[in-house]
Formats: C-alpha cells, sequence, structure tokens
C-alpha cells in the first residue's frame, strides 16, 4: 500500500470507527427493546482486511453459520450482516419467541420471520445513525436469512466490493444479555463507493451544522 493511499485509507477508518460505534450502540439499543432483554456491546472492533479473508472474521469459509442480511440502499450503497454459529442462532429464536432454551433445533416458517425481523430492527436503527451523522439518506432493504457455509454467503454479498477495492472495512461486534454472552457478529461492510460518498457528506454536512 502506497503512502498516499495509506494516508486515506486512515482518514476513512477514523471516520468510520466514529459512524459505526454508534451507530451499532443504536441498533443494539433498537434490539434490547425489540426483544425485551437488556443487551451490551462488549466489544466492537474495526478491521482492514483482504476481501478475500472476510469469511476468517467468522471462522472460517467452511464454518456453517446463519447469517441475517440487510442491504444498505439510497444515497449509498452497502453491507449489513448478523452472523451466529447455528446453535446461538437457534438460542436467539427461542429468546425472541419466548422459548425455553434449547427448544429450536431448526429453522420453520416461524423462526425466520422472528430472525428477519430482528434484522430489520437492527438495520432500520444502524442506518438511521449513520443518516443522522452524516445527511445521506439510506433505507435496509427487506432482511434475509440464509443458513450455509460462511464463504458461500460472504461471497454473494461482497462482490461488488471485489470490484472496487481489493480490501474492505468491516466492525465486528460481540454482545451479550446478563445471562449469557451472544458470541456473533455484526458486519458492517461498506462499498467503496459509499466510503467516497460519506467522506463527501463528512465535508458538507460540517459546513450546514457550522
Amino acid at each position: 500500500m502506497t503512502e498516499e493511499k495509506s494516508g486515506i485509507y486512515q482518514v476513512e477508518l477514523a471516520r468510520w470507527t466514529e459512524l459505526v460505534g454508534t451507530g451499532t450502540r443504536h441498533a443494539i439499543s433498537g434490539l434490547s427493546d425489540f426483544m425485551g432483554i437488556e443487551i451490551t456491546v462488549t466489544a466492537i472492533d474495526l478491521k482492514i482486511v483482504p476481501v478475500v479473508q472476510a469469511a476468517d472474521l467468522v471462522g472460517g469459509a467452511e464454518n456453517e453459520v446463519i447469517a441475517i442480511y440487510v442491504g444498505m440502499t439510497g444515497g449509498a450503497t452497502g453491507h449489513i450482516m448478523l452472523i451466529y454459529p447455528i446453535p446461538v442462532a437457534f438460542g436467539l429464536v427461542d429468546m425472541l419467541m419466548g422459548e425455553e432454551p434449547g427448544t429450536t433445533d431448526d429453522l420453520g416458517e416461524m423462526e425466520y420471520s422472528a430472525l428477519q425481523e430482528m434484522g430489520n430492527v437492527t438495520g432500520s436503527f444502524f442506518l438511521n445513525s449513520i443518516a443522522d451523522n452524516t445527511g445521506i439518506r439510506l433505507m435496509p432493504s427487506p432482511p434475509t436469512v440464509m443458513m450455509d457455509m460462511a464463504g458461500a454467503i460472504l461471497d454473494a454479498a461482497l462482490a461488488d466490493i471485489m470490484m472496487d477495492r481489493e480490501e474492505m472495512f468491516a466492525m465486528e461486534t460481540i454482545f451479550a444479555t446478563k445471562e449469557r454472552e451472544i458470541r456473533g457478529m455484526l458486519l458492517v461492510l461498506p462499498t467503496a463507493d459509499f466510503m467516497d460518498i460519506m467522506m463527501k457528506h463528512k465535508k458538507e454536512y460540517a459546513k450546514v451544522q457550522w
């Protein structure tokens, strides 16, 4: 990476850290209200990683996971994913549906619906926070729930990012309830166009605020 490119990445990284940290906390707050339980963020780790190694963030390409995918549309594009090991996702369904732990052992129509609504709440709160802090109009796509190997899920989502840059910004978030730690990941994956628009709006929005 050249010195000039490195400098650009550092500026983007600082801004992205600020925005995604705030957006993540808003998303978890909305999720807490939705689930009716207190959820706290226990770790936030922003990384710049090669796109081809994205699956390593969730245990490797062959690791079977359940992912809730929400696309960013509107003034910019990108991807939001909540990714969980399958047993953890089943545990989340139990909490969402008011069932005893260990009840869910497969995803039927009701279970899919519960996870989709969870993705809708998380995506909406997250994007509203980003929009409020940048002035960019953002909307979530309808959430999609997928159960597959991590590599297959991420390859589809990252196709447009791979066309623009070899590296990506990924925000990993681990959160917990009082009873348990939820070892899932909230991955926020902006496209190169999103980063360009975000930096442009940062300057313009700052002038308006001033």
